[in-house]
């Protein structure tokens, strides 16, 4: 894709101007990259994105080697993202920025970590993954101010900021997803500015499938590795039983039928392997299944796009990403595959138990000392915060902004 020169800028073709407008005017540092260019740059050297290499993805961080953590599963989203970015005619360093973006609000032990603090914190608007995502990227991290000294994070473009916004509605009764707090309404609204209600964006769609086709096939690997998961569950009729009951029930709207036939067609695939030994060929063996499952998930959906909506440019809202719903069931399964024998595993219980009583005490002891413990960077928040609501807000940024140890140690400091 070849970029355009207008004025000193370096310019993204398919793309309109007010798409790389920033919050806060900025003159270009250099005239021989774009605007998306220097975006991915602010968001691969931020604190917030090297954090995430100490937060669990699935297994807890740290605990072996091999499994992913919220960064390397980051870094394998971006590459995914960008190369089917790419070859619809998304700028590609946009898309990765959506890509390198979506997981940076997520904070100490994964999912159940969010749904620790989004209990915590109910009275005062929530908590939800993606919702923190753009508070760090337009408040949180360090980097840009405005006239009156207000903090406007990497001060990102308004189609950056999009690009990381999975769910472009407040907080709402029908569903535990939201893009944003009410304190964060104005950056939203700025960054949405044009869009269809409602509608993520192209670049998001595509950081969102390669989200769910990284940590679907991702996940299976490293429980496979890790000795969670055996191949042969998906011969035995009462375990697809199972997989079939909990993909309908959390990951997908097929039929029972559907998700049977996305597993016969998943187990006939010449590349499935039938087991895994840990040698040094099962590895390689392993390596090509997801290699070549990242190939048909992004190839089905380039395709069907592609077949929708033509050869041209495809950004921002000009198309929508097409997803087979053949692919879609095989990506379901995967996933359920990754929940049931990982995170139902025997023995997580009570270690998802106590990472949410970490979390627990460690806001309510920042509370109790009145937030003297508190990071500097979040002290002016706190002393600007009049109400409980507001000081609970600054609390469980600074507690979402630790990784799992850092975690772990701030709550026995101060639990002492």
């Amino acid at each position: 894709m070849t970029a355009f020169h207008r004025g000193d800028d370096l310019l993204s073709p398919g793309y309109q101007s007010s798409d790389e407008t920033r919050w806060v005017a900025e003159a270009p540092k250099r005239n021989d990259r774009t605007a998306f260019a220097r975006d991915r740059a602010r968001i691969l050297h931020s604190a917030g994105l090297r954090r995430l290499a100490a937060k669990t993805q699935v297994m807890v961080a740290g605990t072996a080697d091999f499994p992913r953590t919220r960064l390397t599963h980051t870094l394998e989203v971006a590459q995914i993202g960008r190369e089917l970015g790419a070859s619809l005619g998304c700028d590609p360093d946009l898309v990765e920025v959506g890509c390198l973006a979506h997981d940076l609000g997520h904070p100490p032990f994964g999912h159940n970590g969010e749904a620790a603090l989004a209990e915590i914190a109910e009275s005062a608007g929530g908590f939800e993954g993606n919702a923190q995502t753009l508070r760090v990227l337009s408040r949180l991290e360090s980097k840009t101010f405005d006239a009156n000294g207000r903090s406007v994070g990497l001060n990102l473009t308004r189609a950056s900021l999009d690009s990381a916004i999975k769910y472009p509605w407040p907080r709402r009764a029908d569903t535990p997803k939201f893009g944003f707090y009410a304190d964060d309404e104005p950056v939203f609204l700025w960054a949405r500015e044009g869009a269809v209600p409602g509608r993520k964006c192209f670049e998001a769609q595509v950081m969102d499938w390669a989200d769910d086709v990284a940590y679907s096939v991702h996940d299976v690997e490293d429980a496979i590795v890790g000795e969670h998961l055996d191949f042969a569950v998906l011969n035995s009729v009462s375990e697809r039983e199972a997989i079939t009951a909990l993909a309908g029930s959390a990951y997908t709207a097929a039929t029972p039928g559907e998700i049977e036939a996305a597993i016969d067609r998943l187990l006939a695939l010449p590349f499935w392997p039938s087991s895994f030994d840990g040698s040094q060929r099962a590895l390689a063996a392993l390596k090509n299944l997801t290699s070549q499952l990242i190939g048909r998930f992004c190839g089905g959906a380039q395709a069907l796009t592609r077949e929708h909506f033509g050869d041209g440019l495809l950004t921002r809202y000009s198309a929508q990403l097409m997803i087979p719903s053949e692919l879609e069931a095989e990506v379901a399964v995967l996933k359920t595959l990754a929940n049931l024998y990982v995170m139902q595993r025997a023995g997580a219980m009570p270690v998802y138990q106590e990472q949410q009583e970490i979390l627990k005490s460690l806001v309510a002891s920042l509370l109790r000392r009145e937030g003297r413990d508190l990071e500097a960077w979040l002290q002016p928040a706190w002393k600007a915060a009049g109400t409980d609501e507001q000081r609970m807000r600054v609390v469980v940024d600074q507690v979402a902004s630790l990784t799992d140890s850092s975690a772990v140690a701030w709550n026995r400091r101060l639990s002492d």
